[in-house]
């Protein structure tokens, strides 16, 4: 797991304390497609520069009563910084 996958799952762990918690980088899978060479040229000098496409799996109790909408903005507003340097983050969120 790189850099950026490693601190995607620091963070949801701290912040959310989930029951299941996968994160995946999936950039290896993209390799080919114009938008990850375009990201590796942005950052040239980063390490972090081959993860581009990052999945997330989440399931947390704090997610209960939440729509979708607002499990995936409390996600993305806890890993804002890491997702910036994506190409691509999805994500599954689900309630225990």
């Amino acid at each position: 797991m790189g850099i950026l996958a490693e601190a995607i799952k620091g963070k949801l762990e701290a912040r959310f304390t989930p029951s299941q918690l996968d994160v995946q980088d999936q950039s290896h899978l993209h390799s080919g497609h114009g938008g990850a060479a375009e990201h590796k040229a942005a950052f040239p000098d980063k390490d972090m520069s081959a993860e581009t496409h990052i999945h997330v799996v989440i399931t947390a109790a704090e997610f209960a009563g939440m729509n979708t909408f607002a499990k995936h903005r409390a996600v993305l507003e806890t890993v804002s910084e890491e997702v910036d340097r994506l190409h691509a983050f999805s994500l599954e969120a689900k309630a225990d």
